[in-house]
């Protein structure tokens, strides 16, 4: 490694720091808000310091030595939020080993990159006319970014919210299009490949009128002499993939369950990974992480489980966290990967068989459940809603005035319940009885008429 190219790690390195600043402002804003234009709106008047909202100035604005100098805010005394430096120092570690992986040196040679493959499927490199190398490996890195930044911003709100705001997710989705569509050459993999003798036994195995979907078409040529539309239609394929494929788990889910299995957030996380990376990788990283959160997810519905506590598992991390495992690692995820590519056509009747056999896993799931008496304490017939409180208050409390102060209510409420002349009979009481208590010689007061006879009497 050069010299210069340590200097530029080192400059990416800060540059992402100071971005990860920005990041956080974006997990102080976001969650606050349901819309996406009200979040954006929101970054323009929230601060560095999430109790008064000021922002910092002089060395409070440097990231990490900020927080470690000064540790509070100048103007309201509160702590500086401890996840700030974590956010700062990810982000522009990530950002370095990213850069590091997708271009390696100043070489800019496409076959020295991280993120190229020898063999099929043709690169980017395939598209000559347009940018040199080093122009289209940075704007490829930019789109790549943008994604890592919407990732780290969706984890850390995911884990301590269990949400996904739009912010984090469709601005990046929207500059991952555009930049697909303007450069042309920010995809990995092309928008169609397949293996011709895979294409030429599945032709041999279908009826002669389906043998024209095994028809091969050469994407390669379709990329060079049109790669606008070529980069357009990766990154659309990426995303309506990542976000039907998810959609479609939970729609599965919740029909088989009759519980959510995943939230919408999940469903635009994977469309933006998908519109950044193509589909291909797109359904790679939802079934990475399926992998790496299948473990986690049994461990904590057991603890809850136990604890007789409903518990929500935050599925959004463990998609960033296979989309950037995917990226960092791609010489050695993508080869094992590509196989299940080259089936072409294929791929889509694998897919339907996979999706109707999680669909009757499921159901099974749940029929086995049921006939246990295992229904677990976050389904939806156990779900404690506000009426089921109401319900539970009005019953536990009979009477209105049990336990609290006379409440003055227009009588037509209590003449509707059968209670208005019972009220009326009760206040008259507990009037009479106050004053015999203050009085004991009162006239309501018991053995008043004995003692007023014993006076005559003598």
């Amino acid at each position: 490694m050069s010299g210069l190219y340590a200097l530029v790690l080192l400059g990416v390195t800060l540059t992402g720091m100071f971005i990860g600043r920005g990041l956080h402002r974006c997990v102080i804003c976001f969650p606050g808000s349901d819309r996406l234009r009200d979040q954006l709106r929101a970054l323009k008047h929230q601060g560095d310091c999430p109790g008064c909202g000021r922002r910092f100035s002089g060395l409070q604005q440097w990231p990490v030595i900020g927080w470690l100098a000064a540790g509070r805010c100048r103007n309201c005394g509160r702590l500086m939020d401890r996840r700030r430096p974590v956010i700062e120092l990810t982000t522009g570690l990530l950002l370095a080993w990213l850069y590091w992986t997708e271009i390696p040196d100043f070489r800019f040679l496409p076959e020295s990159a991280g993120l190229f493959t020898p063999g099929d499927p043709p690169g980017p490199e395939v598209v000559t006319q347009m940018w040199s190398s080093a122009v289209w490996m940075h704007l490829r890195f930019a789109v790549h970014a943008v994604m890592l930044c919407g990732l780290i911003v969706a984890t850390v709100i995911d884990l301590e919210c269990c949400i996904i705001p739009d912010g984090c997710t469709i601005p990046a989705a929207a500059f991952a299009v555009l930049a697909g569509w303007g450069c042309g050459q920010t995809w990995i993999v092309p928008v169609w490949f397949q293996d011709p003798s895979t294409a030429a036994l599945l032709r041999s195995a279908l009826p002669e009128r389906l043998q024209w979907l095994m028809t091969e078409w050469d994407a390669a040529s379709f990329a060079a002499d049109h790669p606008h539309w070529h980069g357009l239609l990766v990154s659309g394929a990426g995303m309506l993939t990542g976000a039907g494929m998810t959609w479609l788990v939970r729609a599965i889910g919740f029909a088989a369950l009759k519980q959510e299995a995943m939230g919408d957030g999940d469903v635009v996380l994977m469309g933006m990974i998908g519109a950044a990376l193509g589909w291909q990788p797109a359904v790679v990283v939802f079934m990475l992480a399926s992998a790496l959160a299948v473990v986690p997810a049994v461990s904590l519905h057991l603890m809850h489980r136990r604890s007789q506590e409903p518990g929500l598992f935050p599925y959004g991390p463990w998609l960033s966290l296979a989309a950037i495992i995917l990226l960092l690692q791609w010489k050695w995820i993508w080869p094992a990967a590509r196989v299940f590519f080259d089936w072409g056509i294929g791929l889509f009747f694998i897919g339907f068989v996979m999706f109707a056999l999680l669909g009757v896993l499921l159901l099974l799931m749940s029929r086995v459940r049921n006939l246990l008496g295992l229904a677990g304490p976050d389904g939806p017939e156990t779900c404690w809603t506000s009426a089921d409180h109401l319900m539970y208050y009005g019953q536990e409390r009979p009477d209105e005035r049990t336990g609290q102060w006379p409440i003055a209510q227009w009588p037509g409420i209590r003449s509707g319940r059968g209670h208005l002349h019972y009220m009326a009979w009760k206040s008259v009481r507990s009037v009479a009885d106050s004053v015999d208590s203050r009085c004991p010689g009162g006239p309501h007061s018991v053995g008043a008429g004995n003692r007023s006879g014993g006076r005559h009497g003598f």
